[in-house]
């Protein structure tokens, strides 16, 4: 073998000695690394990263059976029927979007502005928020009181209690019945607004059973004042 084959083997034989080392090198920081990481890791650290990072603008669906919605849920179920239980499940199994705790502060919203839209004669505002035959009854009972001359001049003290009273699915219309227990005190005034009945004084317990309506497989979240009644 000639002197320049000699030195062409020891320099590859060197080449291979440096790629070796450096193979090595890279494989030991990455068992290390490995090691640290903890076996369930191995495959993707970044992908179980990103999975362990929380996500700030994740988007949450309130569930009655999840942990995170279960305990308002149960508060805003305490004292009711096991028949008004299972219809709002019912109800929130049909409507993804459906949770008790913010149904029944909207409907005690709603009952807010529909008594004021009332005694105001407010006739725009309870379109929007009743059914026909509920507005239908309302504008009636104002059309009434105008022609006799009559305002009234009513105040909403407090609604002491706000409970569901029923909840049932009807086809794909969703239909909860609220009980709320108000103080309300009443002034009726003639056209000279002299008070001919009522006093703001004196506040009176009403009980009412208002009925919600909602198609769930319409795009439109809102619910609607289907019925009322005394309770």
């Amino acid at each position: 073998m000639t002197d320049a084959g000699i030195t062409e083997i020891v320099i590859l034989a060197m080449i291979a000695a440096f790629l070796g080392m450096r193979l090595y090198s890279v494989l030991g920081e990455r068992a290390e690394h490995e090691e640290e990481l903890g076996p369930q890791n191995r495959d993707n650290p970044t992908r179980d990263a990103q999975a362990e990072a929380p996500r700030e603008n994740a988007p949450t669906t309130p569930k009655l059976a999840t942990p995170s919605s279960a305990q308002p849920a149960t508060k805003a179920l305490e004292g009711a029927l096991p028949t008004v239980e299972r219809g709002v499940r019912s109800i929130a199994a049909a409507d993804r979007h459906f949770d008790i705790t913010s149904f029944l502060e909207g409907a005690k919203g709603a009952y807010e502005m529909v008594l004021e839209a009332f005694w105001n004669g407010d006739r725009e505002t309870l379109k929007e928020l009743c059914d026909d035959d509920v507005y239908a009854s309302f504008s009636g009972a104002i059309d009434a009181r105008e022609a006799a001359g009559h305002t009234l001049d009513n105040k909403l003290i407090r609604i002491e209690e706000t409970r569901i009273n029923r909840a049932e699915m009807d086809g794909k219309m969703a239909r909860i019945s609220v009980l709320f227990v108000a103080d309300i005190a009443s002034v009726t005034r003639d056209k000279d607004g002299n008070a001919v009945a009522g006093s703001l004084d004196d506040a009176m317990e009403s009980r009412d059973i208002w009925t919600f309506m909602r198609d769930v497989k319409s795009a439109d979240v809102h619910w609607m004042l289907d019925e009322t009644d005394e309770g």
